[in-house]
């Protein structure tokens, strides 16, 4: 596994931290974990809202942006992504790739990615043969999020 710090993450920032010190929005490794045959599976918080602070993601407003980062991520890093899933306090995702862990690389797909987000005209993947729950969606809710962490992505790594 390559030195974090060349990778562009801050170590006392790496693994589980006191959610009450954590800010938002932010882009933090949780962890870089080597297999047997040498892949690196790096799992990463993408952190939307402050815990524990009642700025919780409203549900529909949560899938919708799932939804984006799935395809985003998909397309921008087909090589790379393994999964994006929902944080169950519903500020955020963990964002799971293979064998790419440059803060710099994945900040700017997630910033391309919002980017299309603010400008989309419809929710990939919310048709009923594609999502379980497929009239559970806000767009408008995820691009006001996109803009706002547009806004903010020259802080995205200052994770506390």
């Amino acid at each position: 596994m390559a030195n974090l710090e060349t990778l562009g993450w801050d170590p006392a920032t790496v693994g589980e931290l006191d959610h009450r010190l954590l800010a938002a929005p932010t882009v933090k490794l949780r962890s870089a974990t080597t297999g047997p045959g040498g892949d690196v599976v790096y799992c990463i918080d993408l952190r939307l809202r402050r815990p524990n602070s009642g700025e919780c993601l409203p549900m529909d407003t949560l899938h919708s942006l799932e939804h984006f980062l799935l395809e985003g991520f998909r397309r921008l890093l087909p090589e790379n992504f393994i999964s994006v899933g929902v944080m169950g306090c519903q500020t955020g995702f963990y964002l799971i790739l293979l064998n790419e862990g440059r803060a710099p690389l994945i900040c700017d797909v997630l910033a391309t990615l919002l980017g299309d987000l603010a400008q989309a005209q419809e929710v990939p993947y919310a048709r009923v043969d594609q999502c379980g729950n497929h009239r559970n969606h806000d767009l408008a809710g995820a691009q006001r999020i996109a803009r706002d962490m547009i806004e903010k992505k020259s802080s995205w790594l200052n994770v506390i």
